[in-house]
């Protein structure tokens, strides 16, 4: 049997959906964007939402908003991919690390040691699809010594008091936290359209508003449509009606808009997200939980606990008591029986890049313990139920061959 790690889901819905974007003869930004953010922004029940071409380019736009830049500082978790702390490079920013918790999200504790004067954003990571404890988190950011030394560098800043809270929820779109959408949860949610994501364009990202008084979400939503497009005042779309060619330059924009072509594939996708894909991925989460459960050898992941409830994107299994070298090998051995397995992920820390910046990972035990011990096994509405029992079997096969 060989089970792929996440292939897109493509059915007919899809294709056709596809189709009649490339004979409309319009492909680039244009009507399917606009509905696409408007599904998305329905969704996760937030005002407005604005698809751009990746998460990494909507997390740049983002904090080009905030106006961060050289001497300022973001807190993000060491366990994260490396897109959350490139968005911060880029604006000149510099990054800093915390540890996380034992649920693979980041450790609120750290946070307030990590916090200084300097700190304008936190950036919150939901591994696996698994929310952040966005209460704790905002407990935080806003007591009354975090707000008394914030020192705000323009009026957005000002607007907030804070260290504005940021969801890197690449993952988690359709997770939820306090029995409502997750992306209620912080300032600003950031989910990624990726390939392998819940819900794909190809490639692409929407960034979800959710500001708090006294921001006005629809204007924000048309500054970052203007600067998502050169800062050009019309887009081709709209130039391209009768008498509407004349246009003009206003900001120093970046060009990261989606095109319709993507925008197709990700509204026939979201519009059966809630009633098939997302309950599908949660099938295939329950056959591995009924299975691992019984191993006093594997950790489970957390998947819907009292407060909050994963979208299902991975399965981050867990094995107790394995060095890092034997997790490779477990790995090995079950990709040889047909299975693709991943890790979720190499923590920042021991990527040369980091390394090179002067970051050590042995700053970050918890980080490094879970990611040692850490195996994805592959999620996607697919997989049918023997399916996933192969997998978790050839994982206790090579579990079994390796220790």
């Amino acid at each position: 049997m060989k089970i792929s790690f996440s292939p897109p889901y493509i059915d007919d819905d899809i294709t056709e959906q596809v189709v009649e974007t490339l004979r409309s003869g319009w492909i680039t930004s244009g009507p399917k964007v606009r509905d696409l953010e408007n599904l998305c922004a329905e969704y996760v029940n937030v005002e407005k939402a604005i698809c751009v071409n990746s998460w990494t380019s909507g997390a740049a736009l983002v904090l080009k908003w905030l106006g961060i830049g050289p001497g300022d500082e973001v807190i993000i978790p060491a366990y994260t991919y490396s897109a959350t702390a490139l968005a911060v490079i880029h604006t000149g920013a510099t990054v800093v690390m915390a540890d996380i918790l034992d649920d693979f999200t980041i450790n609120y504790e750290e946070i307030k040691k990590k916090i200084t004067k300097a700190t304008k954003a936190v950036i919150a990571v939901d591994i696996a699809g698994y929310p952040c404890d966005y209460t704790k988190i905002k407990d935080v950011l806003s007591s009354e010594n975090i707000k008394s030394e914030f020192t705000p560098k323009n009026d957005i800043q000002v607007g907030f008091g804070r260290p504005i809270l940021i969801s890197d929820a690449a993952h988690s779109l359709g997770a939820t936290y306090e029995a409502k959408s997750a992306a209620l949860a912080s300032d600003i949610t950031i989910f990624s359209l990726h390939a392998v994501k819940n819900v794909t364009t190809a490639e692409g990202g929407v960034i979800c508003l959710n500001l708090p008084t006294p921001f006005d979400n629809v204007a924000v939503y048309n500054w970052m449509k203007l600067n998502s497009l050169n800062g050009q005042t019309k887009d081709a779309f709209t130039k391209s009606q009768i008498g509407s060619w004349r246009y003009d330059i206003v900001s120093p924009g970046l060009k990261i808009n989606m095109p319709d072509l993507c925008a197709a594939l990700g509204l026939a996708q979201l519009r059966k997200y809630a009633t098939i894909l997302l309950p599908e991925r949660e099938r295939v989460c329950s056959v591995y939980y009924d299975f691992f459960k019984q191993k006093d050898w594997a950790v489970l992941p957390p998947v819907n606990t009292e407060n909050r409830k994963s979208s299902f994107h991975l399965f981050p299994l867990r094995i107790n008591n394995i060095t890092e070298e034997q997790r490779d090998k477990i790995i090995q051995i079950t990709a040889e029986a047909g299975v693709s397995t991943n890790v979720h992920f190499i923590p920042l820390p021991m990527l040369t890049l980091f390394k090179n910046m002067g970051y050590k990972i042995e700053d970050y035990p918890a980080t490094y313990k879970n990611y040692a011990h850490e195996i994805s096994l592959p999620i996607y509405p697919q997989l049918t139920n023997e399916e996933c029992l192969y997998v978790a079997q050839q994982i206790e096969k090579a579990y079994n061959e390796v220790i």
